[in-house]
């Protein structure tokens, strides 16, 4: 099923890039616009319990009442839900090739200390990384708020990144062809526009030909976004909405746009084409 829909442009501080996406429902309705962005970077009051509400594990004895442990805190690092950044957005078309990603990619992302440790056990240590997805033809990669990338390293088919407990960082995809992606990210589990969990029908950002997209937040208007922070797991807006099971994972789906998609892959393709694959018969038709 081809997905059609509009995108959205931005403009931020430091990088050149674009974003698209389409507001909340584009996945039920194909022809919502999808969001580009272009610019330099991106009580409830519970009232006492009465005499009848006591826990069923409270102890029955009036002299001896039941203690309620808190809940032990998890350690690593989660997403917290930053200041305000301008990051405006505009809309432009963009139908999909497929409704299937062309590539995907997933960043898992812990404390300095937890990829360290990882890093020791496998006799190496983390470096810069930029992660390729598909055919190499677009790079991921996490960057720090001067937009340095951040360290990490690659074990057993997971990247591992590392980050910092208030640091904020942004996503980054370069797009090293001619044609133009769509990009659906999330953020613990979290769609980053609108904060829901994340599914990649939803529509995503769109990176331009031979440009850089940068992600700086959860989307709260067409015009800004809540920075991208590390943060303790109980701080983390998944935390505080949905729940953390899915905590510390970055995930991007990326869909290739209907039409031709020059990528270096298809060009290697085209380039060794054999104009005689095989010698034999004919064969009578069926």
């Amino acid at each position: 099923m081809m997905i059609s829909s509009g995108v959205l442009r931005h403009s931020s501080l430091p990088l050149c890039l674009v974003l698209a996406s389409c507001g909340v429902g584009a996945a039920q309705n194909a022809s919502a616009p999808a969001y580009s962005s272009r610019g330099t970077s991106a009580a409830y009051e519970a009232s006492p319990p009465s005499a009848y509400d006591a826990p069923a594990h409270a102890a029955q004895s009036s002299s001896s009442i039941a203690q309620v442990q808190p809940v032990p805190e998890r350690p690593g690092l989660g997403t917290t839900y930053g200041e305000q950044v301008y990051a405006p957005i505009s809309f432009t078309p963009f139908v999909r090739a497929s409704s299937s990603p062309w590539a995907d990619v997933a960043l898992h992302y812990n404390d300095a200390d937890g990829v360290d440790a990882h890093a020791q056990y496998l006799g190496t240590r983390p470096q810069p990384l930029e992660i390729y997805a598909g055919d190499g033809s677009l790079s991921v990669a996490l960057v720090d708020d001067a937009g340095r990338t951040l360290p990490g390293l690659q074990a057993s088919g997971r990247t591992l990144i590392a980050g910092a407990d208030g640091e904020r960082y942004r996503i980054l995809v370069r797009n090293a062809t001619t044609a133009r992606f769509e990009i659906v990210a999330s953020v613990d589990g979290l769609d980053v526009i609108d904060g829901k969990p994340a599914d990649p029908n939803r529509r995503g950002y769109i990176v331009d030909p031979h440009d850089v997209l940068v992600i700086d937040g959860f989307r709260t208007s067409d015009a800004n976004v809540a920075a991208f922070r590390f943060g303790k797991v109980a701080d983390s807006y998944a935390a505080k909405t949905s729940g953390d099971r899915n905590v510390g994972v970055i995930g991007l789906a990326i869909f290739a746009e209907r039409g031709a998609v020059w990528t270096p892959g298809e060009l290697r393709t085209r380039d060794t084409a054999n104009p005689f694959p095989q010698r034999g018969y004919t064969t009578p038709p069926r």
